[in-house]
């Protein structure tokens, strides 16, 4: 999976398509990623000792990490993630750039 967790990306498909945010959670085996403040579902809670109010939450959804594009922070537009080694070490690199992430 090219992307981290705390890497900026962007919405290329669904209903928030073109909008931006931070990477909070990476789910690898899944091949999911939840994104601040994107794909934001609503959650039904009833009232509980915890909670004892209860209403609706709004939370982020975990998003398919093929859905979003890594934001290059050198020209701040979105470009795909390849590996190379430099120096023994695998480094991840922008495509459009060529610069290291």
């Amino acid at each position: 999976m090219f992307i981290k967790t705390g890497d900026k990306v962007k919405l290329i498909t669904g209903k928030d398509k073109g909008k931006e945010g931070t990477v909070i959670k990476t789910f690898p085996k899944k091949d999911k990623v939840i994104v601040e403040g994107l794909n934001i579902m609503k959650k039904h809670n009833k009232p509980s000792n915890t909670s004892p109010q209860g209403g609706i939450l709004e939370t982020e959804a975990p998003i398919h990490v093929s859905n979003v594009m890594l934001i290059d922070p050198s020209n701040n537009e979105a470009t795909r993630v390849g590996y190379k080694f430099e120096d023994g070490k695998k480094v991840r690199y922008a495509k459009k750039t060529g610069e290291a992430l």
